[in-house]
Parts: C-alpha cells; structure tokens; sequence
C-alpha cells in the first residue's frame, strides 16, 4: 500500500489560511483534517475529458476512476505549482492551466479514512500523447462529459467520491471550463 510515509499536507482553516502542517496519514485519519489539495481537468480539442484508474497500490480509492489527477501541494508550495507538477508525474505531460474555482469536500474514502479538502481546481486542454505512471495510474481515457455523467449515474462505485461530488456539486463550473477550451477550437457548446 502507497502512503507516501512523511509526506507533509498543508492544514487550512475554511477560507485556505495555513493553520499548520501534518504527517498525510494522519491528515486523512480520525475524521480527517482539513487540508489544502489540488485537483485538475484536462479537455481535448474534441471537448473529452481525460480520466485516469487510480492504480491498485493506492492507499485509498485504488483501482478507481478519477479526474486527470490530484495532489497535496507540499508546504511552501503553490496550488498551480503543485497541480503541473502533479500532471507531470502522474499522466506525464505538462500543460498550462487556469484555476476555475475553490470548494470544501469531506468524505470516507475507504481504509478507515477520510478525505476533508480545501480544493484548488484547475483546467487545462491538451492534444499530445499521455504517458501515465504506472505507479500511479492503471489506465486512462479520454471521454465526453455526457458519457462520464451516464457511467457516472450507473456505476459510481468505479468512481472516486470526489469525482462524483464535483460532478453533482459544481457541474456548471466544468461545463464552463470546457466550453472555454472547445471555444478556442471548435463552435460545440456545451449546456
């Protein structure tokens, strides 16, 4: 099991000011502790999402599917830093991105732990070759929204919880992210 021992969160209040660090097991055990993470979206030119299967060693949610990827920013270490440095390791490419919005999840994510986030969530469009981590990633695929949405619906425990709670709770927002890269290379609109 992956747990990244001694890896250091950032501790955050409810409007993201730093109120200390923590050990990451212990940030997402006994109820969890609000902490600072990054989560990222990359579209295509054809208005796909890509998604990534959280590999079987993962120390939660192993074997889902998830948003292109996540991470901690370490301390010191800025959300956009910390969200290309993150693409980088996990699906490896790089690529500019634009924050899109801020929200506060919690949630059990198996193990006996719980996620409780301050999330920066970041987009950006890509068209190159992915080439995933194995580490980090199992699988990986690009789709449309509507077709995530349906799977989504049908089967969410392939899913990451976060990914469904962004999908139920800030759906507009990734709408509007796509369509901002689809305006850049085609006239599809989506609503």
């Amino acid at each position: 099991m992956d747990t990244d021992s001694g890896t250091l969160v950032v501790l955050v209040d409810e409007h993201d000011r730093v109120i200390g660090k923590a050990e990451k097991l212990r940030a997402h055990s006994d109820g969890g502790k609000l902490h600072r993470a990054v989560s990222v979206f990359i579209f295509n030119a054809k208005g796909e999402t890509l998604l990534q299967r959280r590999a079987d060693g993962k120390y939660h949610s192993a074997g889902l599917w998830s948003n292109t990827c996540c991470t901690h920013p370490a301390p010191d270490e800025e959300p956009e830093v910390a969200a290309r440095r993150r693409l980088k390791e996990e699906m490896g490419f790089d690529t500019p991105l634009r924050e899109g919005f801020e929200f506060i999840y919690r949630t059990a994510v198996g193990n006996g732990l719980t996620e409780w986030e301050y999330d920066h969530v970041f987009f950006g469009e890509y068209n190159g070759a992915v080439k995933p981590n194995p580490v980090e990633v199992s699988d990986y695929k690009w789709v449309s929204l509507d077709d995530l949405l349906a799977d989504v619906k049908s089967k969410p425990q392939n899913y990451t919880r976060w990914l469904i709670i962004l999908l139920n709770d800030h759906l507009q927002e990734i709408k509007n992210a796509l369509n901002n890269v689809t305006r850049h290379t085609s006239k599809t609109t989506i609503s």
